[in-house]
Parts: C-alpha cells; structure tokens; sequence
C-alpha cells in the first residue's frame, strides 16, 4: 500500500501569526511535507469590512512558505469563525466536505494552530479527528494557564506549544496539564522575517508609513470591544498616552490604532494633540507596530497591556512604557480572564508612563525568577482546576503577604473563594481551608442574596 502524502495546514488569523510560523518554518520546527497550507481566518467582528491578514501589506513576503493560501471564512460561510463549531454528529460530513473542498484525498493531516481552546483553532481540530496537532503562539497569553477545560481528545493529540521568547528566562504555562512542552521559536530567525515585512516597497506600505523620525509610538487596543472598558474610557486612555508622552519632551507622535477602532477616536486624539502642542500622525493602515520599529526607530513605544510592547523592548532594545494596567487588572472580570496574565506581565516588567524617571531611565520591573512565582499564584488562582498543583506554589507566594505593589495581581474575593493566604483576616486565620469550609460559605452567601431579593420584593 502506498503511503498517503502528507499535508500540513497552518491555521493563521493575525499578519503576526503568520510571520511567527514563517520563522518556524525557516528554522525547521516543522518537518517535511508534501504540501502546506496557510488557511486564513478573519476573526474580526465584521470580516466583511476588516481586511484578512492575507490582504494586508507585507503578506506577499510570507506566501512563498505555503503552497497554497485558503480561506476559513469562506468554507464555513455564512458562519462566523468566532462562534461557529461542527456539531458532534456533523463530524464525518465536515471532514469530507473539506477534504473535498481542498483536494486533500486520503492525505495524513497535519494542524498547526493558535488558541487551541477556542473557535476557529477547536473547530479545525474537531473536524479532524486524530490529526497530531502543534499550537504556535504569539502573544503573551502563553505564559498563563488555557483558559478553560479542553476536550482530551483534542488536548492530548497537541504534541508541542511554539513561542516567541518575549521574556526570555519566562516558562509558558499554557497546556502544560497535557504534558505539552514548550519549544521556543528563535528570536533572530522572528525579527528576519519582521525584516522582510519592513523591506515591502509595495505602493500599500509605503502610503501607510508616516514621514516622521524617532516620534513617540501609541499603540490603541480596542479594549472596548472586549467588554473591559467603554468605548469613552477607553478614547480618554489613548488621550492620556498622547498627553503623557508629550509631557515627557515628544513633540511629534504617530497613533497606530487597533484596525477596527472607532474613526472618532483619532479625531479627540488630533483635538488633544492640538492644544497640547503635539504634531499627531494617525496611522490608517494595517501595518505591524514591528514594521514601524525597524522603520521610525521610535523614541518611546507606549501602550497599555500590547504584546508588541514587549517585542519593542525584548526584540528592538526600544524604551517603552505602559498606561492603564492598574484599571485593568481592577476592571477584569471574571478572575480567569485570560487577559489577566498579559497586563500582569506588562504591568510588572515595564515602567508606568507618568513615572518620568523610571520611564526615562527604562527601569526594569521585577525580576524573571519573581515574575514566575507570581504567575504560578496568578495562574492557580485564574485555573485551580486545571492546575491543582501549583496551589503549593500560590500558598507559598501569598504567604509571605501582599504589599501596594502586588495586591494589585489578586482580588480577596477570588482569594477567599480559594482558601488562599490573604484572603481572610488574622483573627479568623484558625478556620481550616478545605472543600467543605468553601461549600459552606457559598452556600451562606447564596442564602444571603436569597433574603435580599425576599426583602426586596
């Protein structure tokens, strides 16, 4: 019998993504294969009106890696990426459809995916049943823990995690329950391709990059859309980093906005930059903030929990500076929200914007050997089911006490929901943390509220 050909499908949903599995593949993390597909997914809101990481300037420098480009969007439609999974009994017609669809034949698959516990990445897997899955990631989200319970079927078929050393010295935490083992995708092999992308003369790059010399970079989040801040806060954040770079001697600024902020945003950043005296270049293309890097050379990157922050100052040796972290980890809900773990990173490792001297002299956070002690209490206390053993871990953190500047990491609530140190006072230390003193409390709790809605009605 022959042996079937081998195809490798590399599931991408970012330009950043894309570039992290072109580094991979340069540096042959992957082995051989027969054919390799880069198949596209546009997870924005409305993917009719954002451009898909294969439209955007630079991709052209990336497709000679992949024999062919395919679109996720367009197999699932009229479904959203975001919200859309095969149903159970639906499997075996899924597979054959795509395997129709995408000449595939009797092929051995091959998936290489980002977000493996959430749709589209889950969908892929799940259609594929059996298919030896690797998860790249290429954000900071790596260092914290899955952010929910992942079906063993589909976690114990990923054979390894691939990632950027953002904070080199920093071990990911993400799918360890399965045994998963980090493998770093080299750093020098990441910013060559970063190169590539700066080096596209194409007309789109050159009409989006701004005239200007080392300004000061603002990167916008669209944190809105996630529910953390309403879309004023979040207008008057970027109006606060514009004003705090300008308070630190930049005279020239250039906004690099989320792709599907608001337009109005850009137009009470250029009121503020007006009365402040600020020449503001907003940037209306879908450029990477690393293009801009090798570019500009900013002066200052500054943004709020962006991994490109981190990439600005592990990868480029740029100063950066974060804003907005201290209302995020307060406004973050629930607890095991996953962007809990990057603004903790941010938060920890980079000077505060309005702290002039640390900003000025990029005074350096805490140390990697602290951050990974936090981390595993911050991880527990986000996943204590999916990692009930780095409880010792979080115990031993919390124990030596929570000081201003790390009570910020934690809520009493969640520690009490967890019988962790810190979380009840010191005369009521006597009570014994275990299962059955949880179950009753909530239970207390719960009969309270019951009064309250009684007495209320």
């Amino acid at each position: 019998m022959a042996t079937p050909r081998t195809t490798q499908i590399f599931l991408a949903s970012t330009l950043y993504g894309a570039a992290t599995l072109a580094a991979a593949l340069d540096t042959d993390r992957f082995g051989p294969a027969d054919r390799r597909i880069l198949l596209v997914s546009n997870n924005a809101a409305t993917p009719e009106t954002t451009p898909a990481l294969d439209e955007m300037p630079g991709f052209a420098r990336l497709r000679g890696r992949f024999d062919e480009v395919r679109s996720w969007n367009e197999t699932i439609s009229p479904f959203h990426p975001g919200g859309w999974a095969p149903r159970g009994d639906d499997v075996v017609l899924w597979e054959r459809y795509v395997r129709l669809l995408w000449d595939l034949g009797d092929d051995a698959v091959e998936l290489a995916v980002e977000s493996i516990q959430v749709n589209p990445a889950l969908a892929l897997a799940q259609i594929f049943t059996g298919a030896p899955v690797d998860v790249y990631a290429d954000g900071l989200m790596s260092y914290g823990p899955t952010r929910n319970k992942i079906d063993p079927l589909v976690g114990t078929r990923v054979r390894r995690l691939l990632h950027l050393d953002l904070v080199p010295g920093l071990t990911p935490l993400l799918l360890t329950e399965f045994g998963v083992a980090p493998e770093v995708v080299p750093t020098d092999a990441f910013v060559k391709v970063l190169a590539e992308l700066a080096d596209d003369e194409s007309e789109s790059t050159a009409f989006a990059l701004p005239d200007v010399e080392a300004p000061a970079l603002v990167l916008g989040q669209y944190l809105s859309a996630l529910n953390i801040l309403t879309a004023e806060e979040e207008e008057e954040l970027h109006i606060r980093m514009v004003r705090g770079a300008a308070e630190l001697g930049h005279t020239q600024v250039v906004f690099k906005p989320h792709p599907t902020a608001p337009a109005r945003w850009s137009r009470a950043l250029e009121k503020e930059a007006e009365a402040i005296g600020v020449e503001l270049t907003v940037l209306d293309a879908p450029v990477l903030a690393e293009v801009l890097y090798q570019r500009m050379r900013p002066a200052l990157v500054v943004g709020c929990f962006s991994t490109a922050l981190l990439t600005a100052s592990a990868l480029y040796g740029l100063p950066a500076a974060r804003t907005g972290t201290d209302l995020l980890l307060e406004r973050l809900a629930p607890y095991q929200n996953s962007n809990r773990v990057p603004v903790t990173i941010v938060d920890a490792l980079l000077p505060e914007l309005t702290d002039r001297a640390a900003t000025t002299a990029q005074e350096a956070g805490m140390g990697v050997g602290e951050l990974t002690n936090l981390l595993k209490a911050v991880g527990f206390a986000m996943q204590p089911q999916i990692h009930p053993g780095l409880r010792a871990d979080a115990e031993r953190y919390l124990s030596r006490g929570l000081g201003p500047r790390t009570a910020r990491y934690f809520k009493r609530r969640r520690l009490t929901a967890l019988a962790l140190p810190g979380a009840l006072p010191a005369q009521l230390g006597f009570i014994p943390r275990n299962a059955t003193v949880r179950r009753v409390a909530r239970r207390a709790r719960s009969v309270q509220r019951s009064l309250k809605r009684t007495a209320l009605g």
